[in-house]
C-alpha cells in the first residue's frame, strides 16, 4: 500500500540521518579526545549539555505540535505558511528567554564563567535551528529533506573540524564551525520551502501566544525527558571533577548515539500513526527490532573496552565499566520511547504521555537529591537512578496503551 511505502521510505531516510548522527559525532569524538586534554573535552561536553537546555526552550515541543498542525493542514499551503510564521515568531520569543537564562548561568557556574565566549558562540547554532522547520517536513512526510539538511549542517562542521582544529588553543573554533554548518543548512532549507510553493506569513501575536500555550504540554514532556540526560551532566559538573565530566560525557555520547538509532522508528511512525492508528503494525515493528536490541546489548558488554578505546583512546578505557552499566538503560529506553509519542500521542493522549514523563522526571530529581544528600553522588549510581526511572516510564506508558487499546484500529 502507498501509505506503508511512504512510512518505510520515511523510516529509511531517518535511519540514514541517524546513522549519520551516529557516525559524524563518533568520527570527531576520538579526534577531539586525543587533541584536547581530559579537562578540555570536559568543557566541550558540559557546554553542549547546557545547549541541550537552550535548544529545548527554543524548540518548546513544536517538533511534535507543529508536526500535528502540518498534518492537519492537509497540504493547504496558505495555512501551512501561517503555521510556520507563528511557530517561528514563538521560537524567537523563546530564544530571548533562553539567552537571558544562559547569562544567569554564566555568572553563577564557574566552569561557564571561565569560558564565556565559547558558551555564547555555542548558543548561536540552537538559535539558527529556529529556521530549519523540521516539523514542516515531518508533517509533510518528506523526511529526505530533514536528512539532507542534517547532512549539510553536520557534514560541513565535521569536515572542517579535522582541517581547522589542531590543538586545545583552538577550542573556540568548535562552536564557530557549528555556526557555519547551521547557516548553510538554513539557506538550503529555505530554498526547499520556496520549491514547495509555501509562502511564510506572519500571524497575530495572540495566535503566537496560543501556539506556545498549546505546545506547552509537549514542552513539559521534553523537559522531563531532558532530566534523564542533561540534568545529570549539569550536576556532574557541579559536584564531580572536570575529568568525571569528561568520562560521563563520553559514556552519555555512546548512550545518545545508540538511542538516536531509535529515533527514525519513532519519528517515522508518529505521522503515520496519527493517520492510521494501526496498533498491529506497531507491534510488528517492535517485535522486528527486539533481536537487534539483544545483539546490541551483548556487543556492548563484551566489547566495552574496545568501544571506549576507539571513541576516546587509552585514557578513557577506565570508563569502560560505565558503558557496561548502561546496557539495561539502552534496552529499556527503546520501549519507553516507542510507547510514548508515536503511540499514545497518535491517539491524542497528550496529557497522559506528558504525565508519564513528568512523574518519571520528578522521580529522577528525587533520586539525584538523595545521592547529593547522602554524599553518594557517583557515576555508577547516577546510571542506576536513570535506569530505574526509565523503567518506570516504560511500564507507565505500556499500561496506558493497554488501557486505551480500543482507540486503535486493528
Amino acid at each position: 500500500m502507498k501509505g506503508n511505502k511512504i512510512l518505510a521510505n520515511n523510516i529509511i531516510m531517518l535511519y540514514i540521518m541517524n546513522i549519520t548522527q551516529l557516525v559524524l559525532p563518533l568520527a570527531t569524538l576520538p579526534y577531539l579526545t586525543r587533541i584536547l586534554s581530559v579537562e578540555g573535552y570536559g568543557v566541550v561536553s558540559y557546554v553542549k549539555s547546557i545547549m541541550t537546555y537552550a535548544t529545548l526552550v527554543i524548540e518548546f515541543g513544536f517538533i511534535l505540535s507543529g508536526t500535528r498542525d502540518i498534518v492537519e493542514a492537509k497540504s493547504d499551503k496558505k495555512k501551512i505558511g501561517k503555521i510556520i510564521g507563528r511557530i517561528t515568531e514563538g521560537k524567537l520569543i523563546l530564544s530571548l528567554i533562553s539567552l537571558f537564562v544562559l547569562f544567569v548561568m554564566i555568572f553563577t557556574i564557574p566552569l561557564l564563567s571561565r569560558h564565556i565566549l565559547f558558551t555564547l558562540l555555542s548558543f548561536v547554532s540552537p538559535f539558527l535551528s529556529i529556521f530549519l522547520y523540521d516539523y514542516l517536513f515531518r508533517g509533510l512526510e518528506k523526511m529526505q529533506i530533514v536528512t539532507m539538511r542534517y547532512l549539510i549542517m553536520k557534514g560541513i562542521s565535521t569536515f572542517l573540524t579535522f582541517i581547522v582544529i589542531k590543538s586545545e588553543s583552538q577550542l573556540i573554533m568548535i562552536p564557530m564551525l557549528d555556526i557555519l554548518g547551521s547557516f548553510c543548512a538554513v539557506c538550503w532549507v529555505h530554498s526547499e520551502v520556496r520549491k514547495l510553493g509555501i509562502k511564510i506569513s506572519k500571524d497575530s501575536i495572540s495566535e503566537v501566544i496560543r501556539s506556545i500555550r498549546v505546545s506547552f504540554t509537549y514542552f513539559l514532556s521534553d523537559v522531563a525527558t531532558t532530566a534523564f540526560g542533561a540534568l545529570n551532566t549539569l550536576f556532574v559538573g557541579i559536584f564531580l571533577s572536570v575529568s568525571d565530566v569528561a568520562f560521563w560525557g563520553i559514556t552519555m555520547s555512546f548512550v545518545g548515539a545508540v538511542q538516536s538509532m531509535y529515533s527514525p522508528i519513532s519519528d517515522g511512525i508518529y505521522p503515520h500513526m496519527i493517520k492510521t492508528k494501526n496498533l498491529e503494525l506497531f507491534i510488528k515493528i517492535i517485535l522486528f527490532f527486539i533481536p537487534f536490541l539483544i545483539m546490541g546489548g551483548l556487543t556492548t558488554f563484551f566489547g566495552a573496552k574496545f568501544i571506549m578505546y576507539i571513541i576516546g583512546g587509552q585514557k578513557y578505557i577506565v570508563a569502560a565499566w560505565y558503558l557496561k552499566e548502561t546496557i539495561p538503560l539502552l534496552i529499556i529506553s527503546f520501549f519507553s520511547i516507542l510507547f510514548g509519542w508515536p503511540l499514545l500521542g497518535a491517539i491524542d493522549k497528550v496529557r497522559e504521555t506528558t504525565t508519564t514523563t513528568v512523574v518519571t522526571a520528578i522521580l529522577q530529581v528525587i533520586g539525584l537529591a538523595l545521592l547529593i544528600v547522602t554524599k553518594d553522588f557517583t557515576i555508577p549510581l547516577l546510571i542506576f537512578v536513570r535506569t530505574i526511572t526509565e523503567l518506570f516510564m516504560a511500564i507507565f506508558r505500556i499500561l496506558y496503551v493497554y488501557r486505551f487499546r480500543e482507540l486503535f484500529r486493528e
